[in-house]
């Protein structure tokens, strides 16, 4: 579904990701986790368009997306829910997940996109109860849920999330993990960008670490939660490798 092939992003002068390459398959949870300033960001901004490569090539569903706005990938359902939300928060739980699906909207897919409100906020109990509510008045937990439920409504073919755990309560992370987890049984295919590296590998089938803007190492979520090099520098003392059903 996704390939990027030597892929070189910098900002003026500091190469942020150096020749990175990386593949996320159909129905695939891949998860990218590093420390704080290793790439992750850079690398789903690269991917959304956000942050336009210097070298290499971005196949999405076997079309080069490498020089596509933006805007034209979430028209392809490359969809990306950003660090730190970005909600509108003057507007309403409601008018924010429409805002999600704006672009289906002119598509004249209306009776669609009710049925995916009806669905999104199922999946997010909390925000039916809150549909009337200014976005910046919920808590850290609720705009998470919001600013998924608005990717989700745009349909995405790749789910792009960057650390959606980012500065929420222990138990708002599990509920959020719970999610992810759901979509994954869905078959909704998720690039995940995540510090919490014992959650994302958890909950992905496959990662990559990535330090100081190169892969370093990659494999199956299993495998890596047992490598020595990742329980050091990321999981602690105690982890256990991830486990079925």
């Amino acid at each position: 579904m996704l390939d990027l092939d030597g892929v070189t992003s910098c900002y003026g002068p500091i190469r942020a990701l150096k020749d990175v390459s990386i593949m996320v398959g159909e129905d695939e949870i891949v998860a990218i986790i590093g420390a704080n300033g290793a790439g992750k960001s850079t690398l789903l901004n690269t991917v959304s368009g956000l942050v336009v490569p210097i070298r290499g090539r971005i196949l999405f569903r076997n079309r080069n997306a490498t020089r596509l706005s933006p805007e034209k990938r979430v028209a392809l359902g490359l969809i990306q829910t950003p660090e730190g939300r970005q909600l509108f928060h003057s507007m309403s739980v409601r008018e924010n997940l429409q805002m999600g699906s704006y672009l289906r909207y002119w598509r004249g897919e209306s009776r669609e996109i009710e049925k995916d409100l009806d669905r999104v906020l199922s999946l997010f109990p909390i925000l039916g109860q809150r549909t009337r509510q200014l976005a910046g008045t919920l808590s850290g937990g609720e705009q998470q849920m919001l600013a998924i439920g608005r990717s989700l409504m745009g349909r995405p073919r790749l789910l792009l999330l960057d650390e959606p755990s980012l500065g929420l309560a222990p138990l708002v992370v599990r509920e959020i993990f719970r999610i992810i987890a759901r979509l994954h049984q869905e078959r909704k295919a998720i690039l995940l960008v995540e510090q919490n590296a014992r959650e994302a590998l958890r909950v992905s089938d496959r990662a990559y670490v990535l330090e100081t803007g190169s892969i370093r190492l990659s494999g199956s979520s299993e495998t890596l939660s047992g490598d020595a090099r990742v329980k050091e520098s990321f999981l602690g003392k105690g982890v256990r490798a991830k486990t079925s059903g």
